[in-house]
């Protein structure tokens, strides 16, 4: 597993939970938003933790923790990810899983096994907005919808999410997405800020609470669990 960071403790990554969360390098899209820069652009100028040195920490501290959270970057980019996760569970620790959706496959095969008790995938905008949102100027929906369908058909704890950017999204990008994930157990609006370690944060701001509430009103009908995640 290529690990570029390690927090021993949170307790906001695992909602409800007492949790670490470890952090991948690299991925496969650009949004311009995204607070983790340097795990995107240039995870190698992070140090490696190792593997082994993770584990050896979790088990230590498996009394204390009731979770593991994995994120990135995109931590299905790492074909040993199962194998890593099964460690993690011989340890008698959840484990939620923080992914774009491009890679149904992997997400499929962690949710056979058994291996992911939660997942919290991104939505980054409507279908139509979803290139500009990601940065990436031609792209096929085909790994996200598969995977959207994946989760609400899974029978696994799970959460959309969307960072939602002035610059980036609109209204209409709300009442698409509301008709696209219709009955989503959980949806959560996430304010964008500005982190100091942004990709590319020329043109972008912070909605206002009231932007927010507003773009929940046109959910609600739609995903009645949609919710408003720490925003001013």
């Amino acid at each position: 597993m290529q690990i570029h960071g390690f927090a021993k403790l949170t307790l906001l990554d695992y909602p409800g939970k007492i949790a670490a969360t470890v952090f991948t390098g690299g991925c496969n899209f650009r949004c311009p938003f995204c607070h983790n820069a340097i795990l995107v652009l240039n995870p190698n100028a992070q140090p490696l933790i190792d593997e082994n040195e993770v584990l050896k920490e979790l088990e230590s501290r498996k009394t204390k923790l009731e979770g593991v959270c994995i994120t990135g970057g995109e931590p299905t980019l790492c074909r040993d990810l199962p194998e890593f996760i099964t460690k993690i569970r011989e340890l008698g620790l959840l484990v939620k899983l923080d992914s774009n959706g491009t890679n149904p496959d992997m997400l499929e095969e962690l949710i056979d096994r058994k291996l992911v008790d939660h997942v919290a995938m991104d939505i980054k905008s409507s279908p139509e907005g979803y290139g500009r949102a990601v940065g990436l100027r031609d792209m096929s929906m085909d790994n996200i919808f598969r995977s959207v369908d994946l989760l609400m058909q899974s029978g696994i704890e799970y959460e959309f999410r969307t960072t939602v950017a002035d610059g980036i999204h609109t209204a209409d990008d709300f009442r698409k997405i509301a008709v696209w994930i219709k009955g989503a157990k959980a949806y959560f609006l996430q304010q964008y800020k500005d982190s100091g370690d942004l990709i590319a944060p020329q043109g972008l701001s912070s909605p206002s609470r009231e932007t927010l509430e507003s773009y929940r009103s046109i959910l609600l009908p739609f995903v009645p669990n949609t919710s408003i995640r720490g925003a001013d």
